[in-house]
């Protein structure tokens, strides 16, 4: 993989000293350009081996560019606020906004490196997280980020040459640590798990770039060039007019099974019955969150359904029965120009909750492929890519031991009627109800269609949907609750495990 670098190749000072001003003037016309029309983020990636000059070329990208525009984020260990989400969290939060530009020094390779190097992990593993990451740049991509990756080389003598001299120099040898000595150590299994790395994940959509690291100046003006290059290309393209890309056609099941029909609308559940094992199912939950063993997990509650559904209710029926330090609601409204500036599901992404606590979602990430569908707000490729980029993202929730819990809560449209006008006609509750929700009303059959799409796409084994006959308000709460409680408890043996 690494043959591809230029072994060897020098720039004298005086080609330096004169190619040097143009291009720093063209890059920071290129950032201002990107600031100016906010066409996209752009994501930098710095890698590669001890001494071969990444942080020589960070410090270089914040004194050629505006540094204000820059985000700069030194990924090293991971923090204890950190560790308590999954592993991508870090990153995800520090995604830039649109016109702004993101370097990270150490990247969502970084630790499936170490940990393949260090034989914490096997091959299957890191072959794991390289998928992972594949997919999470070809979603960055897809939602118009501009990502470049470049990895800095040294022959094995070079770097230890490079450190050598670091070490020797007062004024250089604090770079140089134990740890950079005990990669060294390392070497050829860097090389050769990070060559699988560079090979597997260098995508059009997010190529890596390998530069020879030893000749200062030779690095920096071909990482400067080939930034320049990149940013021009996608500004150019930015500004041509947009072919919006076909979607594939939407299977249906093989039964063609209508699940929302398929539910027993007519379930209920007296008022005394309703009384008695509410109390129960709200003891039961508060002592499932002050279990000796719930600090392992967390736990996010998913809540969707047709307007007038009792998605409201029901949540308070479960932060009746908990501490309130412990729990946070997040409703779900349009999204703002902030949200818009970032990756569609970045809103959700920063609500995770720590280790302890429940996170519940009045709404959800399934707007997109719900009401953003239904009503045109984004076009058809983006909420048909989004079933796979949910069901990635749902999958590392459950694989960081967060319990994840979505309930559809489905009600005839005739209850709904009656739920309308009964919100009209009481002053307290006229708030519940918009003109945007008789709207909705009239596009009923394609929201159920919309519906039994995500159920049968994003139902996992991991993740299942459980829906909810609602139109009877008590045994849809009392169902919530035994099922949430169910959850949370196989979350608690499972964390034992």
């Amino acid at each position: 993989m690494f043959e591809s670098a230029e072994i060897g190749h020098k720039v004298d000072k005086a080609s330096y000293e004169k190619q040097i001003p143009a291009l720093r003037e063209a890059l920071l016309d290129a950032q201002y350009d990107l600031i100016s029309t906010r066409a996209f983020p752009m994501v930098i990636l710095i890698g590669g081996v001890d001494g071969a000059g990444r942080s020589e070329t960070v410090g270089l990208l914040n004194q050629w560019l505006d540094p204000r525009h820059i985000e700069t984020h030194g990924m090293g260990e991971p923090s204890d606020e950190e560790r308590d989400r999954p592993p991508m969290w870090r990153f995800w939060r520090a995604l830039p906004p649109k016109g702004k530009t993101a370097v990270f020094q150490g990247s969502w390779y970084s630790l499936p490196l170490l940990d393949r190097v260090y034989g914490r992990i096997k091959n299957a593993g890191l072959d794991r997280a390289i998928a992972r990451n594949v997919r999470f740049e070809r979603m960055l991509a897809d939602e118009g980020a501009l990502v470049l990756k470049f990895w800095f080389h040294l022959s094995r003598d070079r770097q230890e040459k490079r450190l050598k001299t670091l070490q020797k120099d007062p004024h250089t040898r604090w770079r140089v640590t134990e740890r950079d000595w005990e990669h060294f150590s390392h070497y050829d299994k860097f090389v050769q798990t990070s060559s699988k790395i560079l090979r597997v994940s260098s995508t059009a959509q997010a190529p890596w770039y390998i530069i020879e690291g030893e000749d200062e100046r030779y690095r920096s003006l071909t990482f400067g060039r080939i930034l320049l290059d990149n940013l021009r290309q996608r500004l150019e393209q930015h500004a041509a007019p947009v072919l919006a890309l076909p979607a594939p056609p939407l299977p249906r099941a093989v039964d063609n099974l209508h699940l929302l029909k398929a539910l027993n609308l007519g379930a209920s559940l007296d008022k005394p019955h309703y009384q008695t094992q509410l109390e129960e199912l709200q003891g039961r939950l508060n002592l499932l969150t002050r279990h000796k063993n719930f600090g392992e997990i967390s736990v996010v509650c998913v809540f969707e359904g047709n307007d007038a559904a009792g998605k409201g209710g029901s949540i308070r029926r479960i932060t009746g029965a908990l501490d309130a330090r412990r729990y946070q609601i997040i409703p779900i409204a349009a999204p703002t120009d902030e949200e818009k500036a970032q990756p569609y599901l970045w809103r959700f992404w920063r609500h995770l909750p720590r280790r302890g606590r429940l996170t519940l979602f009045d709404r959800s990430w399934y707007g997109r492929v719900l009401v953003e569908r239904v009503e045109g707000y984004c076009a058809e490729y983006d909420w048909m890519r989004a079933y796979s980029e949910i069901n990635d993202f749902e999958t590392q929730l459950v694989e960081h031991n967060i319990v994840l819990v979505k309930f559809w809560l489905a009600i005839s449209q005739e209850e709904q009627l009656k739920r309308f006008q009964e919100r009209e006609n009481t002053g307290f509750k006229r708030y519940k109800i918009t003109q945007e929700d008789w709207r909705n009303r009239e596009k009923w059959t394609q929201y159920e269609q919309a519906v039994c799409d995500m159920v049968d796409r994003t139902s996992t084994e991991i993740a299942p949907w459980t829906l909810i006959p609602a139109n009877d308000k008590n045994y849809a709460r009392i169902r919530i609750l035994e099922t949430l409680c169910d959850r949370i408890e196989a979350g608690l043996r499972a964390s034992k495990g």
